[in-house]
């Protein structure tokens, strides 16, 4: 495996119990809770007042079109984006009274991992796949790094060929499968997806959300997604929440939204639009043809 030195020594810190104990708290489902959360840039308010209660295990969708502020709440959960106003926190299951990282911290940084909309413009270009994925676990101090590359490139259906591969050596969906492994890597509980197959062909989206639906499935990850696609958002999430001009419009549960069965008008002219270019229907006596 391809690492400097300087990453190998933050590797061999980790003793075996640190790694057992890491693996423990990796294993406990968390969810997430975002009260008041508010979001400036400036004098432009970018989210404001959002209150999101997600379960753990649960997989969540955040709609609305371009600006309405819907990636913005994902930088505001992991730290990239400054919160001016709220609160954000980890909550566990009813009944485990432990309590959960605090935002800001390793510990938190380690259970809440982000899956960015541009598959190439997030993976560094001059490092290969094995160095992407070695580097979050030589900062977070983690050990058996041959494993958990081996481990992750199988489980999002890469396979360790890829590992010495650049970037620009791969297709979209094969470098959106890194990303989706570098965040898987440190065993999170909560992935934070913006627009995850966005800049993919039609078919390799479809590949890339059976693939985190069944990863969701057999590592209980809770999943927060953010898309302008309500086609997509109904396949993957459970519930979601409408966005426009920084505010939540309408909580609704997916299979409502499949239906149109929803209340708010600006969602109902969400919907129309995602139904795309409609050709409007030819008369049924044309006029006669101009002499």
């Amino acid at each position: 495996m391809s690492m400097d030195p300087g990453m190998e020594d933050a590797a061999r810190r980790q003793t075996a119990p640190g790694l057992g104990a890491a693996a423990a708290q990796a294993a406990r489902p968390l969810g997430l809770r975002v009260e008041g959360l508010q979001v400036r840039f400036g004098d432009f308010v970018a989210v404001e007042g959002l209150d999101l209660d997600i379960a753990p295990g649960e997989s969540f969708g955040i709609v609305g079109e371009s600006g309405s502020g819907k990636s913005t709440v994902l930088r505001a959960v992991c730290g990239l984006a400054p919160a001016s106003r709220g609160r954000v926190a980890l909550q566990a299951e009813p009944g485990d009274r432990s309590p959960a990282p605090a935002p800001g911290t390793m510990a938190f940084r380690r259970q809440v991992q982000m899956v960015f909309q541009d598959p190439y413009g997030s993976l560094h270009p001059r490092q290969t796949v094995d160095r992407i994925l070695a580097e979050p676990l030589a900062i977070h101090g983690i050990g058996a790094a041959e494993q958990r590359i081996r481990g992750v490139l199988d489980a999002v259906g890469l396979g360790t060929g890829f590992r010495f591969r650049y970037p620009h050596q791969l297709s979209g969906g094969q470098r959106q499968r890194v990303a989706i492994a570098r965040a898987l890597i440190l065993q999170p509980q909560v992935l934070l997806l913006d627009e995850p197959t966005s800049a993919l062909d039609a078919s390799v989206q479809a590949e890339v959300l059976n693939l985190l639906e069944q990863l969701r499935r057999e590592r209980g990850l809770t999943f927060v997604m953010v898309s302008h696609d309500l086609a997509v958002v109904t396949h993957l999430c459970q519930r979601l929440v409408v966005m426009h001009q920084g505010r939540a419009v309408e909580f609704v549960d997916a299979a409502d939204l499949a239906a149109a069965r929803v209340q708010a008008d600006y969602t109902r002219r969400l919907m129309r639009a995602a139904e795309g270019f409609r050709r409007d229907e030819q008369p049924a006596h044309p006029p006669p043809p101009a002499p």
